[in-house]
């Protein structure tokens, strides 16, 4: 089984994979932790997936505290001059639809 949000969690890895190597150049720890919980994301969504009940509703959490995550690293970045204003866009276009989705998924019955 597949979810709409499992395809965008991947199409935000695409968007992120090249402001991470943009940001390795600097500080090769925040790109890390930036590629660890973009990951994660993806990794908590499969989860929760092909899990029932409540442990299904924790690893969307986990999902979404990650992309929560994964967009603060990015604004760090972009606050520490590691990348220009405006580039993070598409990113946040596709994490807004992903924590949307994943609330979704919380709160289903």
């Amino acid at each position: 089984m597949s979810l709409v949000v499992q395809e965008v969690a991947f199409e935000m890895i695409v968007a992120v994979k090249p402001l991470v190597d943009t940001i390795a150049k600097q500080d090769r720890s925040l790109a890390d932790q930036i590629r660890r919980a973009a990951s994660s994301v993806v990794l908590n969504i499969a989860e929760g997936v092909h899990s029932q009940g409540r442990i299904a509703i924790t690893r969307f959490h986990s999902a979404a505290g990650s992309a929560s995550e994964t967009r603060v690293g990015l604004r760090l970045a972009e606050a520490w001059g590691y990348l220009r204003p405006g580039q993070l866009s598409q990113v946040d276009a596709r994490l807004d639809r992903i924590l949307a989705l994943l609330w979704g998924l919380t709160r289903r019955r």
